[in-house]
């Protein structure tokens, strides 16, 4: 007899058996840590999962209450009755929590101290310090939660622009394993198809016609793609665009660094060879993330320190995904920045924006462009001509697929997109086993691959080892 309320995840497991499985890895004891950051603060929260969380306020003196109801009380310590500190304390009742267990939150005082002489006098009656990661680890056991939905909680709290902020709350809000679920049902489909094919050949209306079954895998295939389509963009959400502006000492990079910033980081003076290392700034454009990069000069018999900032700014512009290249307005291109451009194609940076730098110094309009297939931005980060066209251009050439589109589910993590490539091969080449005429039987083994693979995205059954390495990114508390 299973315990607990039957949830939704739970529903779409294909035996009892992988539930059985995935209860088996709740630990039983009763988890406390401190939930809020560490500071000086008005308020900090301690919180509590487990069996025993309602036994252990009692321990800790503190009132009956019921569920969901607020009680100020002065917190003991179990075994001095000492008072630790004014709280105010809710107890929630499983499963109606958010880890579907008993809980208990504390709000105490904030500060260095009294957040930990909670948490201290919590684990003296009976809790022991949570894990990383380990309260929405449970939530998700439980079924509260699937995998993706868990990993939503943790891009929500490190979410650092306004897109992904929306595309965590939209993914929390189970929008893309709705739409992962969609896909699996699909798959599920194509194998009832083969199977009908394979177990009935003889019925009335005949076996299912081969072009329905081509159309059915036709068809994941391209939902598939679709959604790896816009990956890279989703992956950028995360940590931001990597945008390096590079150029000849002079040229105006830090000017134009500090332009987009709003605030002067770094130092802008006539004098070559001013900036000697990368100074980096995560800045929020139409909010969408970029981390801007500004570097060394790029130039010839530049002195030991010097050489070492090119170098460094060489490594950087060669694993940008967006490079700013800064040439004077009133001057041609000269052969090292020919040769720079030649390097970044090398090295497979597609993107590239050529600034014509100080335009509003220009005395005419130089002859020809800096490159053919670059697109040239006019600036100035005096006047400010030009950064409003520049914005632009970032955003079309770096989010253009994912921009305006907060109802689309996004993939923005290196797991999701190496589960969608694995089951698209998978299906892929099921197509092919079905033109190289391979029996249906063989052929559909690579269908219930995809399908397995698609359960360990949303984490239908999933091992310990992938549930390590998704909750150990989150912090304690959480």
């Amino acid at each position: 007899m299973l315990e607990g309320a039957a949830s939704e995840r739970w529903q779409h497991a294909r035996s009892v058996d992988e539930y059985l499985v995935s209860a088996d890895m709740i630990d039983q004891s009763t988890i406390a840590a401190i939930s809020t950051a560490p500071g000086r603060a008005a308020l900090a929260v301690v919180r509590l999962s487990g069996p025993e969380a309602h036994l252990i306020a009692s321990r800790l003196h503190l009132p009956d209450a019921d569920p969901r109801v607020s009680r100020h009380a002065t917190l003991r310590h179990p075994k001095t009755r000492e008072a630790v500190d004014d709280v105010v304390a809710v107890r929630f009742a499983g499963p109606a929590s958010y880890t579907g267990e008993d809980m208990l939150e504390v709000s105490c005082h904030g500060g260095a101290l009294a957040p930990q002489l909670v948490l201290e006098a919590a684990c003296a009656a009976g809790a022991r310090v949570a894990n990383p990661g380990e309260f929405t680890r449970r939530a998700f056991l439980n079924g509260k939660l699937d995998l993706m939905q868990a990993e939503a909680v943790v891009d929500l709290i490190e979410a650092r622009s306004p897109a992904m902020h929306t595309a965590a709350l939209f993914q929390l809000d189970r929008g893309l394993s709705l739409r992962i679920e969609e896909l699996r049902e699909e798959l599920l489909g194509l194998q009832g198809l083969l199977a009908y094919d394979i177990d009935f050949p003889d019925e009335d209306e005949g076996p299912v016609p081969a072009a329905r079954i081509e159309e059915a895998a036709a068809g994941l295939v391209h939902r598939l793609s679709r959604m790896l389509d816009l990956a890279p963009e989703g992956e950028l959400l995360r940590d931001g665009a990597l945008t390096v502006i590079a150029g000849r000492p002079n040229a105006g990079k830090s000017s134009i660094f500090n332009a987009l910033l709003g605030i002067e980081r770094a130092i802008v003076t006539e004098e070559p060879g001013t900036t000697r290392d990368a100074i980096e700034a995560l800045v929020s454009l139409g909010g969408y993330p970029f981390r801007f990069v500004d570097t060394a000069g790029l130039r010839e018999n530049a002195g030991r320190i010097e050489e070492l900032g090119i170098e460094m700014a060489r490594g950087y512009a060669q694993r940008a995904d967006l490079v700013l290249l800064c040439v004077e307005a009133d001057r041609m291109p000269g052969p090292d920045e020919d040769n720079f451009l030649r390097e970044l194609t090398a090295a497979g940076v597609s993107r590239v924006v050529v600034l014509r730098t100080k335009s509003d110094e220009r005395r005419g309009r130089p002859a020809g462009s800096v490159s053919d297939s670059a697109p040239e931005v006019p600036v100035s980060a005096v006047t400010g001509q030009g950064l409003p066209e520049l914005r632009t251009v970032l955003l079309e050439l770096v989010y253009s697929g994912i921009r305006g589109k907060q109802e689309t589910p996004l993939v923005t993590r290196a797991r999701h997109i190496d589960c969608l490539e694995r089951a698209r091969a998978d299906v892929t080449a099921f197509q092919e086993a079905r033109t190289g005429g391979l029996p249906a039987e063989i052929a559909g083994t690579h269908i219930q691959d995809a399908t397995h693979v698609l359960e360990d995205l949303l984490g239908v059954v999933t091992s310990e080892d992938v549930l390590d390495r998704v909750f150990g990114s989150f912090c304690v508390g959480k």
